[in-house]
């Protein structure tokens, strides 16, 4: 033990002596009687009590920390789970780690891990952990395996045991990976919360930590794609605010960040091979994606267990950035560029699509997408977009149009589905060649890697009548952005593709602030239920940023991506109207780690647990 911890283990002694006739701090009536928090049959019942009352009766967070069969855990665990109606006080000086199980490879990350958590636990108390404790916690930590590669293989369970003797607490998790390990430090943060006191020292109350005194909690994700989807084109996102919102996913166990990056609006992201399509993309100089940006994403986000899907919408949803090709000599690398009336060309403004006519476009994403897949390692999957790609853009073109003649064909859907198709055929294989799947530098000498998965946004080109025809179903995965009565992903998902579900009237954040779109509450969202196929990989919420920058995100994305995130971990059988008190305690939870969520209730529904459900 290094000399602080001994110090800061007998300063906490000597406090512990001196403060033991702490109270606790509860709210007081005006009799002089005192609003007391009591475990009733599952619920957190506000009752008036006298002073003397039980540290788990101080506070609705200390209640619900030891009430109901999943306390106030957020995703709740999927498998066996119990905990007990004690808790006991302790000081984030007092952890002891042993890692001795955990494979030389992996330790990096899991001190990494530990360091998240430690930091959580201080932001638990505000910042100001002053009570102090003799309670000693042991944390033993087992990893089977040394590998950290993060994907839709990976083994995200894992086991939980918390036991007390005296004034030690014990604490086992065992998990196969890392991944499973970081998730059983979220859920060991989430049997913790904090408690004021006052004292006959000192007249300004003291915040601690309590941490129940046993549980034990098997849990495994049942879908292996739980992801956020975060625009940063429309409006530029800042890397702070970014970094955030993946520590509020890390807090209910999402593992996809999906980064728009790109679109019609802006393109910020840094292309070292291109700078053109930043220098004419970006809103500004100050808002651009550099490569070393990206890549601190990617390593941060990693580390909490979130993986990150990079999305580069094509063809269409491509103006900014792409408007440079006739004064370099290109041509028209996009067309359709700022057209008015916007509604002749395109879906929204300004108009832009990519020029599936012009063989330059091919030779620029080829340069593009090296410098994406060296982002990446070798395998990872990457978004292409393919969304609302709208048909009277390139009927308008004549280089499009005379292709089409070249070709004998027409100009018809079909023909121009046709062409997209091409397009996408020849994009695909040039990400390929830049990921490494076939003859690159990439690869290993002599040997190619296993091509990377694609995903595409349903479409046209997604049609069930034609998709066979031109998306391989080895090679692409589709995320359905339909209504929840769709027959969309069903008809693909016999057809033998691999879906991500995106419910659009469920799981769409910016809905119910333009246009004719409803409001969807995290009720809706919860109980928006995926059917149980092997090819559903899992889903995704969206928050589309038209109308959302830095300063309202937070109240757009949260408490609802946690209400998905529960549905994407747990599947639970039961409703919303279950979840609403655990939900309300992680939403003060996501305010203390720095968090601005949405309100779910008036406070008075918070303090009487199912008065308002």
């Amino acid at each position: 033990m290094g000399d602080s911890h001994k110090l800061l283990l007998v300063l906490g002694i000597l406090f512990f002596i001196i403060g033991n006739g702490c109270s606790l701090i509860s709210e007081k009536n005006g009799d002089g009687r005192h609003w007391l928090w009591k475990c009733i049959e599952g619920r957190c019942i506000r009752k008036l009590g006298s002073a003397g009352a039980s540290v788990t009766q101080s506070s609705p967070e200390s209640c619900r920390l030891v009430c109901g069969r999943h306390g106030a855990l957020w995703p709740r665990p999927t498998g066996a789970t119990t905990l007990a109606d004690r808790v006991l006080t302790f000081h984030p000086s007092s952890l002891r780690y042993d890692l001795e199980y955990v494979p030389s490879a992996s330790r990096d990350f899991m001190e990494g891990a530990i360091e998240i958590f430690n930091n959580n636990l201080v932001k638990e108390c505000e910042g100001n952990c002053t009570l102090l404790s003799d309670t000693i916690l042991s944390i033993h930590m087992t990893v089977n395996s040394d590998d950290l590669s993060l994907n839709w293989s990976t083994d995200e369970s894992y086991s939980l045991d918390l036991s007390t003797k005296g004034k030690n607490i014990t604490i086992q998790i065992n998990a196969e990976t890392v991944f499973g390990a970081r998730h059983g430090l979220e859920t060991l943060s989430q049997l913790v919360t904090s408690y004021k006191a006052t004292s006959s020292v000192y007249s300004v109350p003291r915040i601690g930590l309590i941490i129940v005194s046993g549980a034990k909690i098997r849990d495994k994700p049942i879908y292996s794609h739980r992801g956020l989807m975060l625009d940063t084109a429309r409006n530029f996102i800042p890397l702070p605010a970014i970094l955030r919102t993946i520590d509020a996913m890390a807090s209910t166990k999402l593992n996809v960040f999906h980064w728009h990056i790109t679109d019609t609006q802006s393109f910020p992201l840094e292309s070292p091979r291109v700078p053109q399509l930043v220098r004419f993309g970006a809103y500004s100089p100050e808002q651009i994606y550099h490569v070393k940006d990206v890549q601190h994403v990617i390593r941060e986000a990693k580390q909490r267990g979130i993986r990150v899907l990079l999305e580069l919408d094509a063809p269409a949803h491509a103006g900014a950035g792409w408007q440079w090709g006739p004064a370099a000599g290109l041509g028209d690398l996009a067309v359709c560029w700022q057209h008015q009336p916007w509604r002749q060309r395109c879906i929204q403004p300004p108009c832009g699509q990519l020029n599936p006519a012009n063989p330059q476009l091919y030779r620029i994403l080829a340069d593009l997408y090296r410098d994406i897949a060296e982002l990446f390692p070798p395998g990872e999957f990457f978004h292409m977009g393919g969304d609302e790609v709208f048909f009277p853009c390139w009927n308008a073109t004549k280089q499009i149009t005379d292709l089409l003649e070249s070709r004998g064909m027409g100009r018809e859907q079909a023909d121009f589905i046709r062409l997209w198709a091409e397009y996408q055929a020849t994009a695909l294989r040039i990400y390929d060649e830049a990921a490494g799947s076939v003859n690159s530098p990439r690869a290993p000498p002599g040997s190619t890697l296993a091509p990377p998965p694609i995903i595409l946004w349903s479409s046209h080109l997604t049609n069930p009548s034609i998709i066979e025809n031109y998306l391989q179903k080895d090679r692409y995965i589709i995320q359905t952005w339909v209504p929840k009565d769709d027959p969309l992903p069903t008809q693909l998902l016999e057809r033998g593709y691999k879906i991500i579900f995106s419910t659009k009237d469920a799981w769409y954040l910016d809905h119910g602030f333009w246009g004719s779109t409803q409001y969807h509450s995290w009720r809706v969202a919860y109980d928006n239920i995926l059917p149980r196929f092997k090819s559903v990989l899992g889903g995704e919420v969206c928050m589309w940023t038209e109308y959302v920058d830095e300063n309202n995100m937070d109240s757009r994305i949260w408490p609802r991506a946690a209400a998905v995130a529960e549905r994407l971990w747990s599947d639970p059988s039961s409703s919303s109207k279950f979840a609403q008190a655990r939900l309300a305690r992680h939403r003060e939870r996501l305010l203390r780690r720095g968090v601005n969520p949405e309100e779910l209730q008036p406070f008075w529904c918070y303090q009487n647990e199912g008065e308002c459900a």
